[in-house]
């Protein structure tokens, strides 16, 4: 496996970039929550408990992506563990990119009336323009972070 300094590092900006607005919304914040839309939106206008604690423990889950790209540079004696690395991280490449690809045809298709989602159009703006190609790339970050070689 090599390992593609470039994209590890955009990687792990993005990844600290989106597990650092989780922590953000989970202490409060509220600026760029109303872009998100529905009842994400809703919810973080008087948020429950248990709500706060879903978004603080996203920010944690999202912070996983450092470990898997420190984890890559460990050079390790076990081709398995090296070869579960790669997987790992091109399906979670594959993965991100596909979640943010189909919520911006899904997004678009409710843009025009074909679908209907409750996202107002200033939330339909931002998911299109910003949070769906936001995903997207982290995706692309993440697969192209390793190859074989």
């Amino acid at each position: 496996m090599k390992r593609n300094n470039m994209f590890i590092v955009m990687g792990g900006i993005w990844t600290i970039i989106f597990a650092g607005m989780s922590f953000y919304w989970a202490m409060g914040g509220l600026i760029g929550v109303r872009s998100l839309g529905g009842s994400i939106y809703e919810m973080s206008l008087d948020p429950s408990p248990s709500f706060v604690t879903i978004v603080w423990l996203s920010g944690f889950i999202k912070l996983f992506g450092i470990v898997l790209f420190w984890l890559l540079h460990i050079q390790w004696k076990q081709p398995i563990i090296t070869n579960m690395l790669y997987y790992v991280t091109k399906i979670a490449g594959i993965f991100l990119f596909i979640y943010g690809f189909l919520n911006f045809v899904t997004i678009t298709l409710s843009a025009f009336a074909i679908l209907e989602f409750e996202l107002d159009s200033y939330a339909t703006f931002w998911r299109l323009v910003f949070w769906e190609p936001f995903w997207m790339i982290g995706g692309i970050f993440y697969f192209f972070a390793v190859k074989r070689g």
